[in-house]
C-alpha cells in the first residue's frame, strides 16, 4: 500500500526519503513552498519521533522500557509517554475485543521465530515461555504517574499499535506544510494535497496478486492501514503467521487481509489488526460499530467493504 502522485507537472516544492524504521521501509513525501533544506529537515525531525516511539516500545531490545516492563512483574515503574499511550491503546482495544487483540502474546510471538531484530539480524530471546499463562488483564496503568505495572512475567508486543502511533507523531513535525504522505509499510498516513495540488491517492495491494492494487482511495487527510499474513510467515513454520489468537496461540484464518480507514494511523492501524482477528464473521461489523471504514479480503478472494469505504473508492 503506498501514497502515490499523478504524473502532471510538479508542485514548486517536493521532496522525498526513504528510510529502515520499525521493522519496514518508510518514505516520507513533503510538498511545501519552502526550500528543499527546510522540506528535508522537517523530514528527519518526523524519522527522530519514530524513532523514539521505537526505542521505548519494541520488544527486539532487551534493554528497551517495553522488555523491562515485561521482566519486572510486581512493581509499579515509570515509562516514557509513548509506551504509555501505546500500552493504553492496546489495553482499550483488547477490552473492546474480549481479549481477541491481545499485546501479551509476545512470548508465543518469540517461539515462532518472530524475534529477529530488522537492524542487527540478531534474535531476541526473553526467556519466557508462552506456556505461562498470562493476558492483558495482567497489565495495569497509573495514568498520573505514567507508570504501568506486570502482574507476571511476559513479552509485551505493540506492533499493531506504536508504528500507527509513532507515524501520528511524526506528522506533527510535518504541520504547516502543504500536504505530506508517510508510508510505513502498510501504514499510510496523509494530508494536504500532493504535488500536483490534488487529493492523495492511497494503493491497497492485492493479498492474492503481489504488487497489484486491489483498490485506490482518494483523502486530504487520514489513514489507511491494512493487516494480513501473507508477508509475514513464521521462520520456524511456515503454517504460521503472526496474527495470533492469544487463547490458543494459532494463527487466526478466514481472511487474507483487513483494510481500514480512519482519521489517526493508530487508530485505523489497531483497529485493522483487531477486526482481522474477529474473523470473516465479525470484522466488518466491527469497523462499522467503530464508526470507520474498511474492506476485507477472505480466503475465498471475496471483495467485502463498508458503505462508508465505497465512498472513499476512487
Amino acid at each position: 500500500m503506498a501514497a502515490t502522485d499523478s504524473e502532471a507537472r510538479p508542485h514548486s516544492g517536493t521532496w522525498a526519503e526513504s528510510f529502515a524504521l520499525m521493522g519496514t521501509a518508510l518514505t516520507i513525501r513533503v510538498v511545501g513552498t519552502a526550500g528543499e533544506e527546510v522540506l528535508r529537515e522537517s523530514i528527519h525531525r518526523a524519522v527522530r519521533v519514530m524513532r523514539a516511539v521505537e526505542a521505548a516500545c519494541t520488544r527486539f531490545d532487551l534493554d528497551s522500557p517495553a522488555s523491562q516492563l515485561g521482566q519486572t512483574p510486581g512493581q509499579w515503574l515509570s515509562v516514557p509517554p509513548p509506551l504509555f499511550h501505546a500500552l493504553a491503546i492496546a489495553l482499550e482495544v483488547a477490552e473492546l475485543t474480549e481479549g481477541r487483540f491481545d499485546p501479551t502474546v509476545g512470548a508465543r510471538m518469540e517461539e515462532l521465530g518472530f524475534n529477529r531484530n530488522y537492524l542487527t539480524g540478531l534474535q531476541v530471546t526473553h526467556g519466557i515461555s508462552s506456556r505461562d499463562p498470562v493476558s492483558y488483564h495482567d497489565i495495569r496503568l497509573d495514568p498520573e504517574g505514567y507508570r504501568a505495572f506486570v502482574d507476571r512475567p511476559m513479552v509485551i508486543d505493540l506492533g499493531a499499535v506504536a508504528k500507527g502511533l509513532a507515524v501520528d507523531l511524526a506528522a506533527s513535525e510535518l504541520a504547516g506544510l502543504d500536504g505530506f504522505a508517510i508510508d510505513a509499510g502498510g501504514d499510510v498516513l496523509v494530508s494536504g494535497v500532493d504535488r500536483d495540488g490534488n487529493p492523495w491517492q492511497v494503493g491497497i495491494e492485492n493479498p492474492v496478486i503481489p504488487g497489484a492494487l486491489l483498490d485506490l482511495v482518494s483523502l486530504s487527510s487520514g489513514a489507511v492501514c491494512t493487516s494480513g499474513p501473507l508477508k509475514s510467515r513464521s521462520p520456524a513454520d511456515p503454517r504460521f503467521h503472526h496474527l495470533l489468537n492469544p487463547v490458543t496461540g494459532l494463527s487466526v484464518s478466514g481472511l487474507l487481509s483487513c483494510t481500514v480507514v480512519a482519521p489517526e494511523t493508530v487508530l485505523a492501524d489497531v483497529i485493522a489488526t483487531a477486526a482481522y482477528l474477529m474473523g470473516p464473521d465479525q470484522a466488518l461489523s466491527f469497523i462499522e460499530d467503530m464508526g470507520l471504514a474498511g474492506m476485507v479480503v477472505t480466503e475465498n478472494r471475496e471483495v467485502l467493504r463498508t458503505r462508508a469505504m465505497e465512498r472513499h473508492r476512487c
